[in-house]
C-alpha cells in the first residue's frame, strides 16, 4: 500500500538519515569511532532522527509493514534521548555499520515512485 504524504515524508526522513549515518562510518573502524566524540554524536543524532520519524509513522502503516523493526528503532531513539548515560558504544557501532544497511534496504522499498502528473 502506498503511504499517505505524511507517512511518506517520515519514511523519507528515516532513509535520508540512515544514508547520512552510513556515510559517516563508511571506511572507519570501531577504534576510529570510539576516539571521535563528534562522530559519536553525529551517529547518535542520526539514530535519534530515524527513531523519531519512525515513531511518527502512522500505526496503521507500521502494521502494514512488519518487516521494518519499528519498535526496535523507536526504542533505540528513546535510549539515546532519555538514557544517554546507558549508551553502549559497541552496540551503536553494530547498528551504524551492520543494521543500518538492512534498514536502508527495507526503507528504499517503501519510498513511493513519483506520481505521473500528466505534464
Amino acid at each position: 500500500m502506498r503511504p499517505d504524504e505524511r507517512d511518506a515524508a517520515y519514511i523519507w526522513d528515516m532513509l535520508d538519515s540512515a544514508r547520512t549515518l552510513h556515510g559517516f562510518v563508511t571506511g572507519l573502524s570501531f577504534y576510529n569511532y570510539s576516539q571521535d566524540k563528534k562522530l559519536q554524536l553525529a551517529v547518535e543524532r542520526s539514530l535519534e532522527i530515524i527513531g523519531e520519524a519512525a515513531r511518527r509513522v502512522s500505526e496503521t502503516y507500521r502494521q502494514e509493514h512488519p518487516e521494518i523493526p519499528w519498535q526496535n528503532i523507536i526504542a533505540q531513539r528513546n535510549v539515546l534521548a532519555h538514557e544517554y548515560g546507558e549508551i553502549k558504544h559497541e552496540l551503536i557501532w553494530k547498528v551504524a555499520t551492520i543494521r543500518i544497511l538492512e534498514i536502508i534496504s527495507l526503507l528504499e522499498k517503501l519510498i513511493p515512485a513519483p506520481r505521473d502528473t500528466g505534464i
